[in-house]
């Protein structure tokens, strides 16, 4: 399949829905990934995802992977265990490069891009309950299950629908550049930012006189 100048083996959309108790690595619940060009489809949930040391989908250098907001799905990557994609197109870097200082009336999700592309979207208040679920954590009922793996498969569709309005516009040797850089940016995410813990537990411990001193200091300039 080609995008822009590339010809890929094959391209596939992809989107993870997690859970995440704060400041935690995520717990990836389920996946949707589909090959744009064979229409391969596949859904996984978190058991079976489990049991995979490896993505169920190519990542080697003649595969694109697109995704919307990659670092999200990068970080469920690497909390599984599995390999990077060589290359990604992060649609959501690519929607927010092209619309930087333009009002964008829905957001900048998905949602937002969609709009904004001229095509149909979820309704924003049915996608905020279906995250809120997949973040309540489990354990889900059959219907649950089936409605989580239904929303991420809609994120997919829309990945597909959303690539080729955007791609005429795209800078196409500079996207997977923006793309290392989500890869980057779960690698920090999911190694998290270093501590030194002893310093932290005294500045927690002594704050309010550090906090009281340094208002004494700074407030002598302007009597507040």
């Amino acid at each position: 399949m080609r995008v822009g100048p590339v010809e890929y083996r094959e391209v596939w959309a992809a989107d993870f829905e997690f859970t995440a108790l704060p400041g935690e690595r995520p717990r990836p619940i389920c996946l949707v990934a589909r090959e744009l060009a064979s229409g391969r489809t596949l859904r996984l949930w978190e058991e079976e995802l489990q049991r995979l040391d490896r993505s169920p989908y190519p990542v080697g250098p003649d595969v694109l992977y697109v995704a919307y907001y990659a670092s999200a799905e990068m970080g469920c990557h690497l909390a599984l265990g599995w390999p990077l994609p060589v290359n990604v197109l992060d649609l959501f870097t690519e929607f927010r490069n092209l619309t930087n200082g333009l009002p964008t009336p829905c957001g900048n999700g998905l949602v937002g891009a969609l709009v904004a592309c001229g095509l149909d979207a979820m309704d924003a208040t049915e996608k905020e309950s279906m995250r809120q679920l997949a973040m309540r954590g489990g354990p889900w009922t059959a219907d649950e299950k089936s409605a989580l793996l239904a929303y991420c498969e809609s994120d997919v569709v829309a990945l597909e629908r959303l690539l080729p309005r955007m791609l005429p516009r795209l800078d196409v040797p500079r996207v997977l550049l923006r793309g290392r850089s989500m890869k980057a940016a779960s690698h920090l995410e999911h190694q998290g930012v270093p501590i030194d813990v002893p310093a932290l537990t005294i500045l927690r411990k002594q704050w309010a006189t550090i906090q009281d001193a340094l208002i004494t200091r700074i407030d002598q300039h302007y009597g507040v």
